[in-house]
């Protein structure tokens, strides 16, 4: 045995390990690198010579030479020498030991122990661990029996007695703590323990206070601190074969201590296992225990170890919404990968701290983002030639990303202020986005002649979230393309960009059809292509969003794809945040320092709308694309501007100023078919086809009007001023559009570079308050081009108006039929004219100055109570009353209709007259008249079974209907800042039945009184198509002429006879039957008191047909037999159309009473 051993430690030497190397013979090669060795750096020198031994035997095999015989003899021999030389010898040795065991001490044992019963009773108090003494010194002899019952106990072990070795290491635990042997008492503690657990079919429980025991007094009295180790790792094994992983956790967690970091993380690290591995895992314990091993691995220079900890952890950790706790995490796994040269997880771990919504401190966060900076660099400069990568910092909201079109809007320049258009700084509102929509198909369609074309897409300038993205968007060659992105900062440090610019790639495309893709990820490559500014500083403060708006300048026509943004991520030194725009130009170099930046770029990828039109589409999630980062650039097209020069922001109700329109071609092409939209056309006038053909009279020069004036001398004042325009000369024809309204420039082209300046008369419009008017104005390219057939520019106008004059206006048929010259009769107009300013706007009083008609029938004669004083002022709260003649136009004046000629009338109540014919009184009426045409007008059912009824109907109803419009134009006398203005305006009154009142404003329409439920179904009640009683009285208009007194002597003759005639006129257009009833309509004392005792004489009833407007006489004869006053206006007339079967009679009554007196001479 004694050359067996000694061969084999000689082999050991050839190999050159020596006995006392700490390391594990089977460990894998270590690398070149020290930072990987596991045993850290205190090993460093024994790995680096076990690398150097091992590498010198790497080319020797044992056991080359054995064949299959020898291994067969080989396990012969073992199995030979087991069983007839091994086991023989440990049976006999146990035999051995046993006898002389019982030899030495059975005598002498069972002597002491009876004469310790005998004086000390049948129990012997064990005394306590600490209360023994330090005797881990002591030594027994080889020959001694209590190491001889330990030797015992070892060989029952080995042959896996357990029972017979737990019962020998037991009697040995009693002899050994007996002699106050500790250390061999714990030994036979620990392997007692051992032997009972692996006894089969477990007799008795394990004696888990056994192994607390040894432990103890390996630590505390015996302070091996390596025996402990073991004990303890030993008993947490067993522990945890019988599923006690709670005591095995809380067995590993009290041995560690300060003194050994490597031993105190294995420890740990075992007792995280212990807790995920429980019934019920502990996820949170394990989770916090692994952190605590990372650390001491961490501090034992074990750093492959403690990251593998930390990451082990962090899966615990992460997305729980512990952030703290993520952080440190993050921040702690960064610094170990870093230090193990694991670039990209170091990058990956800090990106994680910057991008969750962090709770730490300011500068905590600062810190972590100068970690992250400084990482991020070193990782940049292994590979500087490589592909710019993402940055974790700031966010994009790409969804909130804005695409804008076009060049910047100019600021206003004195009294020129330029289109509102379509900016980044307007807010987006869908209700006015459609009314913009509307206003374009409108105009398309008048210039594509009432068709829209398929192919149409309104423009848009602005693409947003809220816009329609699904089409590739059309931009213009040489136009900017401004990207608005919105960053936010979740951080409480400031972030300093620079060189902010946008990613781009684009395929440009010539003429010969050939495609290029030149893919260009820096902006300053290729100027030629496209332009691109840059942002050399930006500043976010913290937690902080603000938005960045980057151009871009096409020079070439082809696709543009806008990828990202890139830049420089920095921080400054000094400060957390810096306040106001103003210190961002030179703020690192002067009192804040950049510390460091880094390059990368961050991409842009907008998520289209989700689809929900299929069934596939609605059951699943499928979103659709979003282009508005693909522009299509497009060949050249004109760009208008278009500036308001003097434009109000507010006006009186009614009140008409002039402006000045400039229009102003700004890039290389004419533009030409320039159009403008609104859908309030009674707003504004560039004036009608007359317009440039009529010079301003001097008065009118001198006075500043906006009118057309002429000087009146004072024979004319009574009577009216006769004028005549067709509504087609101001665009408001048969079948035309009035919103859609060209606009007069010269040669109907603007070439480029030029400009015009057109007058625009605007008049406030009818009602108070702040009104929102909307222009669209449309312009196309001489030269067609496919992609873009026509451009738009937008401007709202904000006008305010305050309440200047309300007009209210009747008109009536006059009884007076005397001196008419043909037929159709005279009609009086009611004029009301109330001042409603409240010297709002500094007015001081209105001066009526004249009333004008227009109309294709009806014409102003006179006025008919026009005082001595001409001049009818009104102050306020004032109210006049105006009356005028009406007739009707002469056959020569009045043409078909066809020809849309208007007859204008104007009365004068000054100096000058106001040609209303022309521009722009003219232009005003027509538009207003147009509006109120579009008003949705009751029509009548019409049935093929009633037609003729219905026929009788609408000519009924027509004798009732008048076409007149009246025009009040006024002057304000204004005091503002001293001085004293005059405004102008007028109002339009359109009368179109006889008897109904007509306003000039805006009727406020009442809510309907509520009702009571009705609880039935309504029966189809046929609605009467008889005409009511004030249309029928319209049909036939009676006068009475007779004298207003008659002188008869009663002494003479008794009864007194009067001529009377009676005068009835057809006021329709077909031929009416009438009859002419004379009888009283009853007898009653009330009626004798009413009429009269009074008869007529001769027919009692008469039957006429008037022909179409018609007027025919009848002579009567009144009977009176005393003095006194009577009416004579008791004839009752009825009357039907004659080619009706169905017979409308009512009584046609005068409107006033036909009063005579009779005197007795």
């Amino acid at each position: 045995m004694g050359e067996i051993f000694h061969n084999t430690e000689r082999y050991w030497a050839v190999d050159g390990l020596p006995n006392n190397f700490r390391a594990h013979p089977l460990q894998l090669e270590q690398s070149s690198d020290p930072s990987n060795s596991i045993d850290g750096p205190d090993h460093l020198r024994s790995a680096s010579s076990l690398h150097e031994t091992k590498k010198g035997n790497t080319g020797i095999i044992h056991g080359a030479c054995l064949t299959l015989t020898d291994h067969d003899r080989i396990r012969q021999f073992i199995q030979e020498f087991t069983f007839r030389g091994l086991l023989p010898h440990i049976e006999k040795t146990i035999r051995q030991l046993n006898d002389q065991l019982i030899s030495r001490k059975g005598l002498s044992r069972s002597l002491f122990s009876a004469t310790k019963k005998w004086f000390s009773g049948s129990k012997v108090p064990e005394k306590s661990i600490n209360d023994l003494k330090n005797t881990s010194g002591l030594l027994y002899p080889p020959e001694a029996p209590e190491l001889q019952i330990r030797k015992m106990a070892d060989l029952c072990f080995l042959v896996q007695h357990y029972d017979l070795a737990y019962s020998c290491y037991h009697t040995a635990k009693k002899d050994f703590l007996n002699d106050q042997a500790m250390l061999y008492a714990a030994g036979a503690l620990e392997m007692a323990a051992v032997s009972a657990f692996l006894q089969p079919g477990a007799p008795r429980p394990y004696p888990a206070h056994y192994m607390d025991t040894a432990i103890q007094t390996y630590r505390d009295i015996c302070k091996n601190m390596v025996l402990a180790e073991r004990c303890v790792l030993l008993s947490a094994e067993l522990l945890k074969s019988q599923s006690k992983y709670s005591e095995a956790a809380a067995l590993l967690i009290r041995l560690t201590s300060e003194d050994s970091d490597l031993r105190s993380a294995l420890l740990l690290e075992q007792a995280a296992h212990c807790f995920i591995n429980m019934k019920s895992p502990m996820v949170r314990k394990y989770a916090f225990h692994m952190i605590l091993a990372g650390h001491r691995f961490s501090k034992a220079g074990q750093k492959k170890h403690a990251l593998r900890c930390y990451c082990q952890a962090m899966q615990v950790y992460k997305g729980k919404g512990w952030s703290l706790a993520e952080d440190h995490i993050n921040f702690t796994i960064g610094r170990q990968s870093y230090t193990l040269r694991q670039l990209d997880n170091a990058v990956s771990a800090f990106r994680h701290i910057l991008i969750n919504e962090s709770k730490q401190s300011a500068a905590q966060q600062g810190a972590f983002l100068r970690e992250y900076l400084y990482v991020y660099k070193n990782v940049s400069q292994l590979s500087p030639d490589g592909p710019l990568p993402q940055l974790p910092l700031p966010y994009i909201n790409s969804s909130a990303t804005r695409v804008f079109f076009g060049h910047d809007r100019r600021p206003a320049d004195g009294e020129k202020q330029a289109a509102t258009h379509v900016s980044l700084d307007q807010e987006y509102d869908s209700e006015s986005s459609q009314q913009w929509r509307e206003l374009e198909e409108q105009v398309v369609s008048v210039v594509n002649k009432g068709v829209i074309p398929s192919n149409f897409h309104p423009t848009q300038y602005c693409l947003n979230s809220y816009s329609d993205n699904s089409r590739f968007p059309l931009a213009v060659v040489e136009e900017p393309i401004t990207v608005e992105v919105a960053f936010r900062n979740p951080l409480k440090v400031l972030l300093f960009l620079t060189d902010l610019s946008l990613l781009w790639k684009f395929h440009p495309k010539d003429f010969s059809g050939k495609d290029n893709e030149e893919v260009k990820q820096l902006v300053t490559s290729e100027p030629e292509m496209i332009g691109a500014e840059v942002i050399s500083e930006f500043l976010i403060n913290g937690e902080e969003s603000k938005v960045a708006r980057l151009k871009l300048f096409p020079h070439h026509i082809g696709e543009l794809h806008i990828l990202g943004v890139v830049y420089n991520l920095g921080t400054i030194q000094g400060s957390m945040t810096v306040d106001g725009i103003g210190a961002l130009p030179g703020c690192h170099t002067g009192k804040y320092s950049l510390s460091m930046s880094v390059r990368g770029k961050q991409d842009l990828e907008i998520q289209g709308p989700r689809l929900n039109n299929t069934k596939e589409e609605k059951t699943s999630v499928k979103y659709g694309p979003d282009r508005r980062l693909d522009p299509i650039i497009t060949e050249e097209m004109p760009l208008l501007e278009v500036f308001f020069i003097h434009f109000p922001t507010g006006l009186l109700c009614g009140e008409i100023r002039k402006a000045y329109v400039e229009f102003v071609n700004v890039s290389k092409c004419p533009l030409t078919g320039l159009k403008v939209v609104s859908k309030r056309p009674e707003f504004f006038t560039f004036g009608g086809n007359t317009a440039v053909l009529t010079p301003l009279s001097p008065s009118a020069s001198e006075n500043c009007s906006a009118y057309k004036t002429v000087v009146t001398d004072a024979t004319s004042v009574c009577t009216a001023l006769i004028s005549s325009a067709s509504s087609v000369d101001f665009g408001i024809g048969t079948g035309s559009q009035p919103e859609v309204i060209p606009v007069p420039l010269p040669d109907t082209v603007l070439l480029p570079g030029a400009s015009v300046q057109l007058p625009m008369w605007l008049r406030g419009p009818d009602e108070e308050g702040v009104h929102e008017i909307n222009f669209l104005f449309y312009y196309e390219s001489v030269k067609k081009q496919p992609k873009i057939r026509h451009r738009i520019l937008r401007h709202t106008a904000i006008i305010c108006t305050s309440r200047s004059l309300n007009v209210r206006a009747t008109v009536c048929r006059s009884n007076s039929l005397e001196n008419e010259e043909g037929r159709g009769g005279n009609m009086l107009v009611f004029v009301d004219v109330e001042n409603t300013n409240t010297s709002e706007a500094g007015v001081k009083e209105f001066h009526i100055v004249q009333v004008s008609s227009s109309s294709k029938h009806w014409k102003l004669q006179k006025s008919v109570n026009l005082s001595e004083n001409k001049d009818a002022k009104l102050a306020s709260r004032e109210k006049g009353k105006f009356c005028f003649k009406a007739i009707r136009c002469e056959k020569k004046e009045a043409a078909a209709q066809s020809s849309e000629k208007y007859t204008f009338a104007d009365i004068i109540f000054g100096n000058e007259q106001i040609i209303s014919s022309a521009s722009p009184c003219a232009d005003f009426f027509y538009r207003s008249l147009s509006s109120e045409l579009k008003k949705p007008q009751a029509h009548l059912p019409v049935h093929t079974e009633k037609q003729s009824t219905e026929d009788a109907v609408r000519l009924i109803k027509k004798c009732s209907e008048v076409d007149l419009n009246i025009v009040i134009l006024w002057k304000a006398y204004v005091v503002e800042d001293s001085k004293q203005l005059i405004l102008e305006g007028q109002h339009h009154v359109i009368l179109r039945t006889i008897g109904k009142e007509a306003f000039s404003y805006p009727q406020k329409q009442e809510p309907p009184e509520m009702e009571l439920l009705k609880f039935f179904r309504p029966e189809n009640i046929t609605v009467s198509s008889r005409p009511s009683v004030e249309q029928l009285s319209s049909l036939i208009k009676t006068s009475l002429h007779y004298p207003e007194s008659f002188n008869h002597p009663f002494h003479q003759k008794s009864l007194c006879l009067v001529p009377v005639t009676l005068l009835l006129s057809n006021c329709s257009k077909a031929d009416v039957d009438v009859i002419v009833d004379l009888r009283h309509k009853t007898t009653s004392p009330e009626a004798l008191e009413i009429h009269g005792s009074f008869t007529w004489l001769g027919q009692t009833q008469y039957k006429l047909q008037l022909k179409s407007q018609e007027i025919h006489s009848l002579q009567l004869k009144a009977c009176f037999v005393h003095t006194g006053v009577y009416n004579l206006g008791t004839p009752r007339v009825f009357a039907k159309l004659s080619d009706q079967v169905t017979v409308f009679e009512t009584s046609q009554q005068n409107s006033m009473p036909a009063l005579i007196i009779i005197n007795n001479v």
